[in-house]
């Protein structure tokens, strides 16, 4: 026998698979921390002194509109958010990656610290460590096509 299907659509989840629910909702809150914790960041420094660090401060808000997406993605769920924020997260380690290693060889770039500087050293590594796990997460729901 086939798959069930509603409406002739397929899905690519497992039965019963919330990206939200168990550890899923831990990365949910920590998605929505660092959004918070990134965008006030952002602001903040873009309000008081945007002139002395423009490339590190834009880069925060990249980074909190990267959370942001994803958090949304994570709290949507269905196969196309799932898709979404594998592509986000792949997206947000690449970015952690090319700026903590931009910071360690072109220090004088930025005078100051992003919140992926030094590979997110400033938020105890959570930067380098959240996109990896929730990679692992998402990969977890998808079933494997037949052959």
């Amino acid at each position: 026998m086939g798959r069930l299907t509603v409406s002739g659509s397929r899905t690519d989840e497992k039965p019963g698979f919330d990206l939200g629910q168990g550890p899923g909702r831990l990365l949910v809150w920590l998605y929505g921390v660092f959004t918070v914790a990134a965008a006030s960041r952002s602001i903040v420094q873009m309000i008081m002194d945007f002139g002395r660090a423009p490339l590190a401060y834009v880069l925060s808000a990249v980074a909190a509109v990267v959370y942001a997406f994803i958090t949304y993605s994570l709290v949507r769920g269905g196969p196309a958010a799932r898709k979404a924020a594998l592509v986000c997260c792949a997206a947000e380690l690449a970015g952690v990656l090319v700026v903590g290693t931009w910071t360690l060889v072109a220090p004088s770039a930025f005078p100051d610290a992003t919140v992926w500087s030094d590979y997110g050293m400033g938020y105890l590594f959570i930067p380098v460590i959240l996109p990896v796990t929730a990679m692992m997460w998402l990969r977890r729901g998808v079933v494997a096509e037949p052959a």
